[in-house]
């Protein structure tokens, strides 16, 4: 995951940490990319099915939505009806069973946020009863942590976000390991749990539902006011491979995919551009919406097993290659909101648009100018991925003032995993993005 965070404290546009690492109690020198957590997943027979999951899950689902509109949350909802979260989730078990008889073989919506086209997040519970929790939901790693009630208040940053409290969920049960995650910038460190983790939907201004799993997650103790002060979301739920998970901890999606209740082992990502919509996009799990996109979906391999990796043929700008003439890996990230490279790369790339280094954080150009920047294309398959320049400036008002940010940063990433270039928000707005786990392959299709 490289959450772009450090545009959030420097423009207000994005959210950049950088590349995550993970730093164990037990193995110090193990250094993986992605949210990492160190431990095993313990078993709980009194909470597990013979699948290992709780037995109400919602049965024969074919596609499990999730739209990302800017539009009042599950919490502002139901606080517009005079009636706390509590209320609207009395009993998890009851309302899970109920509904999942009315949404029989039926796609189910759920709301999430675009926020400036840089962050695009939604909500998921965790608990019973029910703590809403805004998260990223990351291709780019495959642990789920959120802020703990346990936080200091000295640490602005959770002060400000939402709280897992494990003194209030009936299911909740402990696991203690201890974890430190460092940020390209910041860090977060905490320890491990688990409890029932839902994905959530409406199906009515009223009545809530969705896909439980009792999961190992992270409580996050401790978080760095920069950059984690400023993200629009509490935590990340990481949509990554088993491998990029420490010892053998279960992701949340595979967990869901041994329900055996999607359609196929794939999830899709529409990320809207235009964060005044309503729909600030949608993930759909089972599946993919064709009222996103236009065409087909053209297929990718993935290139290393257990990653969310593609070769990368070569980077244009115009009808010049600049980059990769021997090929290159290219990570497609939901959890980054700019398309990163290797410095030296996207520095020359920069020069070659005309942007230049604002405060040594942000590629600027003039807002009047993007009608004339050229175009930069990515090489996947026998295929060219075009962006247009506004498809990869973001123009934003501050005081009364236009700014306009390239969506591009430079970021060095070490081998075995580096260099890489990661296929962020302003790439996946513009293809529509199927995640095929069961054949291990990417596909894109031009967004609508």
């Amino acid at each position: 995951m490289t959450l772009v965070l450090e545009a959030v404290y420097s423009a207000h546009c994005g959210v950049e940490v950088g590349e995550a690492f993970c730093v164990s109690q037990r193995k110090h020198k193990s250094i993986r990319r992605a949210l990492l957590v160190q431990t095993k997943d313990p078993p709980n027979p009194t909470l597990h099915s013979h699948s290992g999951h709780p037995s109400f899950i919602i049965p024969f689902l074919t596609h499990f939505r999730i739209p990302l509109k800017k539009m009042p949350s599950i919490r502002e909802t139901l606080q517009k009806m005079g009636m706390e979260v509590s209320d609207g989730f009395p009993s998890m078990e009851h309302s899970l069973y109920h509904l999942g008889e009315a949404l029989h073989n039926v796609t189910a919506p759920t709301t999430l946020t675009n926020y400036r086209d840089t962050q695009y997040f939604g909500e998921i519970s965790i608990g019973t009863p029910a703590q809403i929790f805004k998260v990223i939901f990351d291709t780019g790693s495959a642990n789920l942590w959120v802020p703990s009630h346990q936080c200091s208040p000295l640490y602005s940053a959770c002060a400000s976000h939402a709280r897992y409290d494990s003194s209030k969920s009936s299911t909740y049960r402990p696991n203690g390991t201890q974890i430190a995650i460092q940020y390209g910038k910041g860090h977060v460190k905490g320890f491990l749990s688990q409890d029932i983790v839902t994905f959530l939907f409406l199906v009515s201004s009223i009545q809530v539902a969705g896909i439980p799993v009792f999961q190992v997650f992270a409580e996050a103790t401790a978080l760095t006011n920069k950059p984690f002060n400023y993200a629009q979301f509490d935590g990340v739920l990481g949509m990554g491979y088993p491998s990029q998970a420490i010892d053998g901890v279960t992701p949340v999606f595979d967990k869901i995919m041994s329900e055996q209740i999607l359609t196929s082992e794939v999830f899709s990502v529409y990320y809207s551009r235009n964060s005044a919509l309503n729909t600030g996009g949608e993930i759909i799990l089972g599946g993919s919406d064709p009222s996103y996109y236009t065409g087909d979906f053209h297929y990718l391999s993935i290139s290393r097993e257990g990653y969310w990796h593609i070769d990368l043929k070569g980077v244009s700008v115009g009808g010049e290659l600049l980059f990769c003439h021997e090929g290159c890996t290219a990570s497609v990230d939901t959890g980054t909101s700019y398309i990163t490279g290797p410095a030296s790369s996207v520095s020359i790339l920069m020069k070659a648009i005309g942007a230049t280094l604002f405060e040594e954080k942000d590629y600027i150009i003039e807002c009047k100018k993007i009608h004339l920047l050229p175009d930069i294309s990515f090489h996947f398959g026998d295929r060219a991925y075009i962006l247009s320049g506004s498809a990869y400036v973001l123009q934003h008002s501050e005081y009364g003032q236009e700014f306009c940010t390239v969506a591009f940063s430079g970021f060095d990433i070490p081998p075995p995993l580096g260099p890489l270039w990661i296929m962020g928000a302003s790439f996946i707005g513009e293809y529509y993005t199927e995640f095929d786990r069961q054949n291990n392959r990417i596909g894109f299709a031009t967004s609508l």
